[in-house]
């Protein structure tokens, strides 16, 4: 638990873009009985800034899964959709600080820009750094384009903003267990990334950080796929002086051919296993718990 907070307060943020699957019941089990074994606080957030995606059946799907697991939160859920406003105020201090530049560039004018480059840098998710064209485009340019109604994504500019830094970054990690080993962020790995998008004013780097400061939140379960993301998220708690919770990156939970579950690859979701007579116990030895 961060220091200055007597009560921990431990989450777990679906988005509802599709129907929960064993990870998901790992991560949520592992925050609710974190909550529990601690005394704390365990609330459930709902990640729906991608209109496209969030459905409401899905997250009423949410709402059913994990009460049949046997998991109670606190009221009201806080949604994500229902506090653009915060992010966008949170784009503004960083645009105040000139940490931040509009990008124009699409996916695919980046993927152009580093065609034939085999040896051209790539973030942990295994996508290409984005080469910073529209860093380099001039005022005037710039301001062309948003005055012909061009819609432009914020870009966190990284070598800037780490160099604005007056402390070596790094955060509290506990893993699968209780005891705490010290993590360095690396945030540069991840090059210029994406901190509002042109579609809303945010990103999952940025909501994330502002909900988890504005919800008291002290404790964090989630899987390893999100391990070195957690570099940028302790990069903009810097800049933004917000508190850094405890982090937990636990195992993921593997398919019978050992790929990540997962909601695009068909994953069998917890209500399919459920209506084939799953109990919560079963679930709970599952996935090892």
């Amino acid at each position: 638990m961060s220091q200055g907070q007597s009560q921990p307060v431990w989450r777990f943020a679906p988005s509802p873009n599709g129907y929960l699957h064993l990870g998901h019941a790992y991560s949520a089990l592992r925050n609710f009985d974190g909550a529990r074994r601690t005394g704390g606080l365990f609330l459930l957030r709902i990640e729906d800034i991608d209109p496209g995606r969030s459905r409401p059946e899905f997250e009423a799907a949410i709402y059913q899964d994990l009460d049949w697991l046997g998991i109670s939160w606190e009221t009201p859920v806080r949604r994500q959709s229902e506090h653009l406003g915060e992010y966008a105020l949170a784009v503004d201090r960083l645009r105040n600080r000139g940490v931040v530049y509009p990008c124009f560039c699409t996916r695919g004018e980046i993927a152009e820009a580093v065609a034939g480059q085999a040896d051209w840098p790539r973030d942990p998710d295994g996508a290409p750094l984005y080469p910073g064209t529209c860093k380099r485009m001039s005022r005037a340019t710039r301001e062309a384009h948003l005055m012909a109604g061009r819609h432009a994504a914020m870009r966190l500019d990284m070598a800037d903003a780490c160099a604005r830094l007056e402390q070596t970054l790094g955060w509290r990690e506990f893993g699968e267990g209780d005891e705490c080993r010290d993590v360095r962020a690396e945030p540069q790995v991840w090059g210029d990334v994406v901190i509002a998008r042109r579609d809303t004013p945010t990103s999952y780097h940025l909501a994330v950080v502002i909900d988890d400061a504005l919800q008291g939140v002290t404790d964090i379960a989630r899987g390893m796929d999100l391990f070195h993301a957690t570099s940028v998220h302790r990069l903009l708690q810097a800049l933004l002086d917000l508190p850094a919770p405890d982090y937990r990156h636990h195992r993921l939970i593997l398919d019978a051919g050992g790929q990540k579950l997962s909601k695009s690859r068909g994953s069998p979701a917890l209500r399919d296993l459920r209506a084939g007579g799953a109990t919560p116990d079963d679930i709970r030895r599952m996935v090892g718990l």
